[in-house]
């Protein structure tokens, strides 16, 4: 019973002696032991940083958005707003790839059981990408007009443009003024 009594206090010793888990349980020398072995300055780990503003989605007044967090390849699609307003799309006509465009011109058509619209560019340059899923599945602009739902990529010739458009504050008051007309 002594040896096992004796053994125990030997795990005892040694467990003090090791760094400690919590400062709330160790003695004095064990916290000075801590303190000693933690470096006295640690360097300021630096991150790449952005500007949020940079990397926010764009607004047009005929309901268009484009998300430049990509500057090699835009994303062009229709607002939640718009694709409200249409009803179920039934169609959608797609840009032809390697098209040059300039802002404001039509890249397509979206067509819905209510009404067909033109989807207009909001910057100028040259279409890199088309969403063919929707050839397939329209419904997807429905369900999701700002994600799956996306329309075309475009290779921006211009990255200015992009800041003449509507933040999505200012579009979420823009469509509410529309809403009260």
């Amino acid at each position: 019973m002594s040896a096992a009594i004796g053994q125990s206090g030997a795990a005892f010793a040694r467990a003090l002696q090791g760094p400690a888990k919590s400062v709330a349980r160790c003695s004095r020398t064990q916290l000075q032991r801590m303190r000693a072995q933690r470096p006295a300055f640690t360097p300021a780990a630096r991150s790449f940083t952005a500007s949020a503003r940079s990397f926010e989605k764009r607004y047009t007044e005929d309901h268009e958005w484009i998300d430049t967090s990509n500057p090699e390849s835009a994303t062009i699609g229709i607002s939640t707003y718009a694709a409200k307003a249409l009803g179920d799309v039934v169609y959608v006509e797609l840009p032809q790839m390697d098209m040059e465009v300039n802002k404001g011109d039509a890249i397509g058509a979206v067509e819905s059981v209510k009404s067909a619209s033109d989807i207009m560019t909001p910057v100028s340059g040259v279409i890199t990408e088309v969403n063919s899923s929707l050839e397939e599945k329209p419904s997807k602009i429905n369900s999701s007009p700002e994600g799956d739902g996306w329309l075309a990529k475009v290779k921006m010739t211009s990255e200015d443009e992009v800041q003449g458009l509507m933040d999505a504050e200012a579009y979420r008051k823009f469509t509410e003024e529309s809403s009260d007309k």
